[in-house]
């Protein structure tokens, strides 16, 4: 398993909330386990505590994202930096669950935490897996979806760094509303041109056609 893989814990927490639409899915113990997917494990450690804790940790990921998706690389780099002390975790080759034709492990690198909650434990392997991320691909690859009101975060994998919006949802209705856009300028376009001309229609012109001055009040 690579170690960028669990990348995917930061952006399932920072997700868990929309603040343009004021929208909180982080409210009760049932909902921090699920963010741990199948680490049942390491779910169980989870208690009333953590919900709070959780948003705590939320809200400095989110940071990291913001910070990444403004350019400002140097911010992003020490906001991780001070999670990555906060919560460490110690690499180890593993290779439980993963076997080759012939029954042999698939070592790969694994991270293991030794937390005093569920949140540190949580927080240390999502901050190593950005960290990871942020490393391998750039600090660039990080950024907050631009369909407003969305905003949620995504790590950009592709090949030519052009991703802009956090699902394939996003995107269509980003795109449709750009095109709604378009059409009502193209729409209101003819009738400024006529509204104009329509102004033009109505000061004198002299025998070359040009237009006189208009008269200075007294």
């Amino acid at each position: 398993m690579e170690l960028a893989y669990y990348s995917d814990y930061a952006v399932r927490l920072v997700n868990t909330e929309e603040p343009a639409r004021g929208k909180d899915a982080l409210t009760s113990v049932e909902a921090v386990r699920d963010l741990f997917g199948s680490n049942q494990s390491a779910a169980r450690r989870a208690a009333d505590a953590d919900v709070t804790r959780f948003r705590s940790v939320r809200a400095r990921l989110r940071s990291v994202f913001e910070a990444a998706d403004g350019g400002d690389e140097t911010l992003a780099v020490d906001l991780l930096n001070s999670l990555l002390l906060e919560f460490p975790v110690s690499p180890q080759i593993s290779g439980h669950d993963f076997r080759d034709d012939d029954g042999r492990p698939l070592w790969h690198m694994h991270l293991a935490d030794h937390p005093s909650n569920a949140t540190a434990g949580y927080a240390a392997i999502a901050a190593m897996g950005l960290a990871f991320h942020l490393t391998e691909f750039g600090v660039d690859r990080l950024g907050l979806c631009e369909a407003a009101p969305c905003r949620n975060a995504y790590l950009d994998t592709s090949t030519n760094r052009s991703r802009r919006y956090c699902s394939d949802r996003c995107a269509t209705r980003a795109n449709v509303a750009a095109y709604r856009a378009r059409k009502r300028l193209e729409a209101d376009r003819p009738e400024r041109e006529s509204t104009g001309r329509a102004e033009d229609s109505t000061q004198p012109a002299t025998a070359s056609g040009e237009r006189l001055p208009e008269p200075r009040g007294r």
